[in-house]
């Protein structure tokens, strides 16, 4: 069976508050409709009277994010406990961001998602383009990884680049490409619409046991407590998702969508928060109630998503 994850950076389940939370305020047709007309609230989390909502091809299930310990969850150590499936922030007792220290680092190089699937035979790829101005900053020192490529780079797969965007092989992490064009001075980069970003979403998500993708935007517009930014990168994303939903065949494997700690719901502050993370998960309904059984906090991810691989196909 197949697992397509979709990582958000920065993305908590909020309170219906229009003024500072953008998923109250945005209207994402795609994915309210999969939801059953709800919105990525804990309100309707809590509407459903359980600890998760469900509807006919979704499950919405909040993750803790603080993992017991004090203080507010960071990007390095939450992204090395979704990829691991270890309590991290607990085993050095503190919580750390963003980018991996040497102890967060070594955590990951000590068996993560990528490393356990590639030893079992099974293939695995970051569906995200890396500029080529990302490859020098990093052999130069001036750059380091984040969480998710150090633990890519160790399992032994290539980062893929400029050259597999134009191939059609990755997408870029605005999903369309747009600000490399805009931003980076790559102006024959290929632009996509989100409709075809998101039909390259599903296409590549058939070639790979596990495609992961990492959405950062969504953390730096939580950062620059930026409404509009927020509700344009929802609208993208919503676009996306709304063709992705439509490809997708529930019968190869499930969609998963969840994060690593607060940040976009709620524009109030420029600082993480503590609220709990989404886990919406797509697809066939047993693979769901499978995926979710255990499923309470960030270091149930990895397992869930390994258990859903090592499925045989329905």
């Amino acid at each position: 069976m197949k697992v397509l994850f979709l990582f958000l950076d920065g993305i908590g389940l909020g309170i219906d508050d229009p003024e500072i939370n953008p998923f109250a305020k945005v209207q994402m047709p795609n994915l309210q409709g999969i939801l059953g007309g709800n919105k990525l609230l804990m309100d309707s989390i809590h509407a459903s009277g359980g600890r998760r909502l469900e509807s006919t091809r979704a499950s919405l299930v909040a993750l803790d994010a603080g993992l017991g310990v004090a203080g507010l969850p960071q990007s390095a150590t939450g992204q090395a406990a979704l990829l691991t499936g270890r309590n991290v922030p607990a085993e050095l007792s503190y919580h750390y961001g963003p980018k991996p220290n040497q102890e967060v680092a070594a955590q990951l190089k000590n068996g993560n998602l990528f490393s356990m699937l590639s030893q079992e035979g099974f293939k695995s790829g970051l569906l995200n383009a890396y500029p080529p101005g990302y490859f020098s900053a990093i052999q130069s020192g001036r750059r380091l990884y984040s969480a998710i490529p150090l633990a890519v780079t160790h399992a032994g797969i290539p980062l893929k680049t400029i050259d597999d965007l134009f191939e059609g092989q990755a997408l870029s992490a605005d999903f369309t490409a747009q600000g490399w064009r805009d931003r980076l001075d790559l102006p024959d980069t290929p632009v996509l619409t989100p409709v075809q970003a998101g039909e390259r979403l599903a296409a590549l998500g058939r070639e790979y046991d596990l495609s992961f993708f990492e959405y950062w935007l969504s953390d730096y517009a939580g950062h620059g407590q930026n409404m509009q930014a927020a509700q344009e990168l929802l609208t993208t994303f919503d676009l996306v998702m709304g063709t992705l939903f439509a490809r997708w065949d529930d019968r190869q494997g499930v969609i998963l969508i969840t994060s690593d700690h607060g940040n976009m719901e709620d524009l109030s502050t420029r600082r993480h928060t503590s609220n709990p993370v989404p886990a919406l998960i797509v697809g066939d309904k047993k693979l769901r109630d499978d995926f979710t059984k255990d499923l309470d906090d960030l270091t149930g991810v990895t397992p869930a998503v390994l258990g859903i691989i090592r499925r045989v196909a329905l």
